[in-house]
């Protein structure tokens, strides 16, 4: 299985390919799954600002598109003076996917890290259970 800074390695791969001319904010991401596969995404913007997306939604469709749905870790890479968080969206996406003990580790391209369970980062996270009355 790969090791954290095999994620890391990805992630700064993806992150080499994303498409952020107007934010220039370039971000990749990483998911290893329950069995070990590792897939990357990385932002894309578009001139609609607010329709881009984000390399954890990259990673984790790709992971999708192989029928993988079992996050085991994530890690998200940045040009960040400090390691950038997911945003919110982003972080509703990874609990879909992941179990509240699951590791998110934030880098810098410096190589500072954070490492966040989900659990942490979503605490109070909206769940499937919130609609069994549907």
């Amino acid at each position: 299985m790969p090791r954290m800074s095999d994620l890391l390695a990805a992630a700064k791969t993806a992150r080499e390919n994303a498409h952020a001319p107007y934010s220039r904010f370039l971000v990749g991401a990483a998911v290893r799954t329950a069995d070990g596969q590792v897939f990357q995404g990385c932002n894309v913007e578009n001139v609609a600002y607010p329709e881009g997306t984000c390399a954890e939604a990259g990673a984790i469709a790709a992971m999708c598109v192989a029928g993988q749905r079992k996050i085991a870790e994530i890690t998200v890479v940045a040009d960040s003076p400090a390691p950038v968080p997911p945003c919110g969206g982003c972080r509703q996406k990874i609990a879909e996917f992941a179990g509240d003990d699951v590791v998110v580790t934030m880098a810098t391209m410096e190589g500072k890290t954070l490492q966040m369970t989900v659990g942490e980062l979503l605490p109070g996270r909206f769940s499937e259970d919130h609609m069994e009355n549907a």
